[in-house]
């Protein structure tokens, strides 16, 4: 399994690195890619070295797509239309699109959400109910389509990627592996 993490100037640090964190202890592959060269800056004034760009990968060679949120990260990534591109042909081809926080707008703005479940957080309600099956799940799984509500449910968004991609027992495994249980419960 391969996963590509876009980090975009103003990207919420706890959403991605915690995403990655969790993905990677779950032995899946994934990729950070700045919408530049360089370091990427995040909202919290953290700044994090990419693995690489977007121009020097083929998204056609992962599986998923997952996108952190964070202002301005999240209006970065909309801005930028290799972004939507990734995410309309990743969705079109089954793969795993996943977003968390504020960044379901980006699908929003892809064409993506229409018409299915799927939650954000509370600000961008109005928005996703305009066009889809609003949740207040902290994680709503439709198909290929992983949401998520905010820093706080960075946790249980991980784990549930780790469980849809490479099962419930590796989920189970990096759980007890991070005493996730002792901070989240039973999910």
């Amino acid at each position: 399994m391969r996963i590509i993490v876009p980090l975009a100037e103003g990207f919420e640090e706890i959403e991605a690195i915690c995403v990655i964190d969790i993905l990677r202890r779950a032995d899946v592959e994934v990729v950070t890619a700045g919408l530049k060269e360089g370091l990427v800056e995040g909202s919290h004034k953290i700044k994090v070295l990419p693995d690489t760009t977007l121009e020097k990968i083929d998204y056609r060679d992962f599986d998923g797509l997952v996108l952190p949120g964070g202002a301005p990260g999240f209006i970065n990534l909309g801005n930028d239309e290799r972004i939507l591109n990734m995410a309309r042909e990743m969705d079109r081809a089954g793969k795993i699109v996943a977003a968390i926080c504020a960044a379901p707008s980006v699908l929003i703005k892809a064409g993506v959400l229409q018409g299915r479940r799927a939650t954000v957080s509370p600000s961008g309600k109005a928005q996703v109910e305009a066009c889809a099956y609003f949740s207040e799940e902290r994680v709503v799984v439709d198909g290929n389509l992983i949401t998520s509500r905010s820093p706080g449910t960075a946790l249980e968004f991980a784990l549930k990627l780790v469980e849809v991609l490479v099962g419930k027992e590796k989920m189970q495994e990096v759980k007890a592996q991070t005493m996730a249980v002792c901070l989240i419960g039973k999910f």
